[in-house]
């Protein structure tokens, strides 16, 4: 092939000469803009798993890269004037001239062209000269900018800024200054790249810089190459102390705006982009160098076995892209969780340690176990402590009060819509299906939203508590889990609104019914989506009688004997969408600003709060984003939230979206308990209601992480209990929990261990003669290079 590289960087390099190993044939020349000596930045990290994959594809680099790496696997956080270390992690870093020079001498002696301080020619010229030209030029890339009606891309820049420096204090480990200022939080990202140097990253966000100053230079126009100077001298004069003497290093070095960049496609024809000029992952957790060089490997990997350059691309995009969107995902917590690091400072140095290493929710409170025990130790010490308790049991298995309401453990049954009621009535099936997760060892189970008129179902097969039938029918259900069980019960309580009238689920969720409908009613005239009913919208008078059948069935739900209420103001349902400017277009008292449409729920959790027995709490479940433009936002949520608060709700259940057919929600694992965590520390910490995590919480260890950094007090796990109702009792058996928080039915008692597997049940020989020494397997490695000795006076 004869292939065109844009960009010089380590990512154009790398595939160059992984091309050129490939097939000597190819002839490959590339451009780049700057001189070979050029470049910006100080240290660049690699994970062990790409250093893996550098080793597999060339081994030549790999060894002249471990010759030069700086290693350790300690982090040192520093925060409130105590020093924090955990071990176990693994990093290695380098020069990023070092990486660069090797890579260059690699290229040219494997016969790869490097034109330097050159231009590329026009990327149409290329295409036409060229079998495949790749677009390696960085965030700011030419080619993607050229080709935009092609590759779609999406910009999002982002609130903090950061300023790349160096120093000469070499440390010894990765490190985090947390520095509280008169004008706000300012952190450093620290590590060391070899004998002689560290990368120095100084981050705040954009509020703390201006408070600050820093914003003096921000009009001045400098010279390419050229650093704001006047800023570094200020950074030295505030890490001062922790710089201990030493000197900062500017190269470049200006105060920017993270930006995520993103690509619908990242291949055109016979172009191709890769590294920045493709995605853009947050520095806070890993390299740009570390994805670029990941991509000339898989690029040229998928060249190499694909016949054609088209089925290469194809192919090429459908292996990295969903790596590239999980780092990207995990970048975006990272970078979030130190835009908003200000709403942590509360908190108790060990937590606020543990919250910092969980933010971007890929270390887990499991992971941090399993590679530094004793630090694990002192954050369940540190949570037992703060919650009054004296033992040290699992987070999930703590035990929470809700108001009044005792509960066992933190574990929720999150609502999820059977619709399998005949008329409203509540069955067989619905005693079953509770009764078997209360029996599963959670703390709480949810209803189903339970609807409180016929035309306030969302299908025929929902539950209601209009009439004393169902009323009967959900105290035998109520009975059997107080009866056969140790968790509580919940009821939730809602109304379809304009969401209502539809079929069952899975005969197309969302799609009106095509007979025996009913009519569906709104704040406004405005259907949830195409294809969906025109609602009615509400009258006062229609608004005083929806809300009295809320306080009709709240108090049918106190007479059967639920434990908690919860008002459902989320996922597009009636009191919802009041919330929402997406479908809440009032001009009246009901709409317009937030206060406005907070006004209709408000009323009807004020009359629901007066109908239920005082000493039972009454919760709230909020959409905390709508995930469109003009739509609710996290901020939104937080007013949403001190409202209901306010009020007298004893706990927000955060959930987010479903409340038009246009969302587009950023999926994810978890994606949904940064809203949960905003909500928290803004407004919940301080008046004592708790909040409530929901969303792809699938496992123990995230419920755990979840709780231990603080991000929510409780955690509303769905899909998982269908797949396991007893999904609590076997977290407790996999973590080899006995207690209180997770007894096992007596009848179930004899199940309370995990079953043995062929790999548990095999006994195996000894095949070592000496055992391995454990105070080898370092789980504390500094980076200490050999310092020269001290000349002789």
């Amino acid at each position: 092939m004869k292939i065109a590289i844009i960009g010089g960087g380590p990512g154009g390099l790398y595939f160059a000469a992984l091309m050129k190993q490939l097939d000597p044939a190819h002839e490959i020349t590339v451009w780049e803009r700057n001189a070979p000596d050029d470049t910006f930045g100080f240290g660049v990290v690699f994970s062990d798993e790409t250093l893996g994959g550098i080793e597999n594809a060339d081994t030549t680099i790999a060894q002249d890269m471990a010759r030069r790496f700086a290693r350790w696997t300690d982090i040192d956080i520093h925060y409130r004037g105590e020093s924090h270390t955990v071990g176990g992690q693994g990093f290695a870093a380098m020069s990023r001239k070092e990486l660069l020079r090797l890579l260059q001498e690699r290229c040219h002696d494997l016969g790869v062209t490097l034109r330097f301080s050159t231009p590329a020619p026009d990327t149409e010229r290329l295409r036409a000269s060229y079998d495949l030209v790749v677009g390696a030029d960085g965030v700011n890339s030419l080619v993607r900018a050229a080709h935009a009606e092609v590759f779609r891309p999406s910009l999002d820049r982002r609130h903090s800024k950061y300023m790349w420096l160096g120093t000469d204090l070499v440390f010894e480990a990765f490190q985090f200054f947390v520095k509280q200022t008169e004008w706000g939080v300012v952190q450093v990202h620290g590590y060391p790249y070899s004998a002689t140097g560290s990368t120095f990253i100084v981050e705040m966000h954009e509020d703390v810089w201006r408070r600050a100053g820093f914003d003096a230079t921000e009009r001045a126009d400098f010279a390419p190459g050229a650093s704001d100077q006047q800023a570094v001298a200020r950074v030295r004069e505030l890490f001062a102390d922790e710089l201990d003497g030493h000197q900062v290093f500017a190269n470049n070095s200006k105060w920017l705006n993270f930006t995520t960049v993103r690509n619908e496609r990242w291949h055109h024809g016979n172009l191709v982009l890769i590294g920045d000029a493709a995605h853009t992952a947050h520095f806070s957790i890993g390299s740009g160098t570390k994805l670029a060089m990941e991509d000339a490997l898989a690029l040229a990997a998928c060249l190499h076995e694909h016949p054609d350059t088209e089925g290469a691309l194809t192919a090429y995009e459908t292996e990295r892209r969903p790596v590239v969107e999980s780092t990207q995902r995990a970048a975006q917590g990272s970078l979030e969780w130190f835009e908003n690091i200000g709403m942590y400072v509360h908190q108790e140095p060990t937590q606020f340690c543990f919250n910092l290493l969980t933010r971007s929710r890929r270390i887990t409170y499991d992971n941090l176990r399993t590679r530094d025990p004793e630090f694990a130790d002192r954050v369940d010490a540190a949570f037992a402590k703060a919650q009054g308790l004296g033992n040290t049991a699992p987070a999930m298995f703590q035990p929470y009060r809700l108001g009044e309401l005792e509960l066992k453990n933190r574990v929720i049954v999150s609502p999820m819509d059977m619709y399998s009621a005949a008329d409203g009535v509540p069955g067989d099936f619905h005693l079953v299906h509770l009764g078997s997760k209360a029996m599963g060892g959670a703390g709480l189970v949810m209803t189903e939203m339970v609807c409180v008129s016929p035309d306030g179902r969302i299908t025929p097969g929902c539950t209601g508590l209009w009439n004393g039938e169902q009323g009967d029918s959900w105290r035998r259900i109520v009975s059997f889990v107080h009866e056969r069980s140790t968790a509580r019960i919940g009821l939730q309580l809602g109304h379809s609104g304009r969401k209502g009238s539809t079929r069952l689920m899975w005969e197309g969720m969302d799609d009106p019914l095509p007979q025996d409908n009913w009519e569906v009613v709104g704040p406004s005239p405005l259907p949830y989506g195409p294809g969906s009913a025109v609602p009615r919208e509400l009258t006062r008078a229609d608004m005083d009688r929806i809300a009295a059948d809320f306080v009709a069935a709240a108090r049918r739900g106190a007479e059967a004997g639920f434990d908690l209420l919860e008002l459902h103001c989320a996922h597009g349902y009636l009191l919802s969408s009041f919330l929402s400017p997406i479908a809440n277009h009032r001009t009246d008292a009901y709409g317009g600003p937030l206060e406005n449409r907070l006004r209709f729920p408000l009323e009807v959790f004020d009359a629901v709060r007066e109908a239920w027995p005082a000493e039972r709490p009454v919760i709230v479940r909020i959409s905390a984003t709508d995930w469109v433009p003009d739509g609710n936002t996290e901020h939104d949520a937080v007013e949403i939230a001190r409202a209901f608060i306010a009020h007298g709700a004893a706990a927000i259940d955060v959930s987010s979206g479903q409340v038009t057919k246009d969302e587009r929600p950023a999926f994810g694992r978890s994606y949904q308990t940064p809203f949960a965590d905003r909500i928290r520390h803004e407004v919940a910490a301080a008046t004592g209601a708790a909040v409530i995590a929901v969303g792809a919480i699938a496992s123990y260890d995230d419920v755990n992480s979840l709780l231990l950094a603080g991000r929510a007090d409780l955690c509303a796990v769905g899909r998982t209990h269908l797949y396991d109702p007893h999904w609590a009792l076997h977290a407790a058996a996999e973590q080899e929990y006995r207690g209180p928080g997770a007894a096992w039915p007596v009848q179930f008692g004899a199940g309370g261990r995990k079953p043995p597997t062929a790999r548990t049940d095999a006994v195996r020989p000894r095949l070592s003669l000496l055992r391995p020494d454990p105070t080898d397997q370092a789980v504390h490695l500094r980076w200490t290079p050999a310092r020269a000795p001290a000349p002789v006076p």
